[in-house]
């Protein structure tokens, strides 16, 4: 017989953390060895258990799972990450895939399509679902926002005005009008209401 696939379980929400756990568990060729509450302790975990595959929420406490696959792969670059979210704005799958994950799914995918991509990531292989890449390809043919017009992009959504936000800034309600309208014509929206619905729908800024 081959041998079973290691997995660790990595969500902050007892309930779907347990869902999973009890599904994989009934689930030939595969083995759940360890499951986390939170980045820290998949961090911890992983260094203990060396699983074949990790399942990754990102929004995780402590530490963010785009984080903690970064810190993961620092020390074991050869780790394999499926994420699992709810999120599917195209900046947290090019966040997410650019820290090394192999394969991103929706917390609304059958269990077929979780074995199948456990198996395909297993075996070496990445694993995007068409609508995934698409929003990628979205991400990737749009126009980079600075870390300063992202600074501004995150106060916008914060409700703050052109003054309080050059004052934050410590800049001139000039330089922020400026930004705002680059920031604007980079995410091809119209005006800032828009442009704070559009950045938290592609997870360019997530609300606290």
């Amino acid at each position: 017989m081959t041998e079973s696939i290691r997995i660790l379980v990595v969500d902050d929400h007892h309930v779907v953390r347990q869902g999973l756990v009890a599904l994989l568990k009934i689930m030939p060729g595969i083995e759940v060895i360890g499951e986390a509450g939170d980045g820290m302790e998949a961090i911890a975990l992983h260094r203990s258990l060396r699983p074949d595959i990790t399942l990754m929420d990102l929004q995780l406490p402590k530490l963010g799972g785009v984080e903690a696959i970064t810190r993961i792969r620092a020390e074991s670059p050869s780790a394999r990450f499926i994420v699992l979210t709810t999120f599917d704005g195209d900046q947290d799958i090019y966040r997410a895939l650019q820290a090394g994950a192999k394969a991103y799914l929706l917390k609304g995918m059958t269990i077929d399509e979780l074995i199948s991509t456990i198996r395909t990531v297993h075996s070496g292989k990445t694993s995007i679902p068409a609508a995934i890449a698409e929003k990628l390809a979205e991400r990737i043919s749009s126009q980079e926002l600075t870390g300063r017009e992202l600074e501004v992009l995150e106060r916008i959504v914060a409700g703050r005005a052109n003054k309080d936000i050059a004052s934050d800034l410590n800049i001139s309600e000039a330089t922020v009008k400026s930004h705002v309208n680059s920031l604007l014509s980079k995410l091809g929206v119209a005006d800032r209401t828009h442009a704070a619905t559009v950045a938290i729908q592609r997870g360019i800024v997530h609300l606290n």
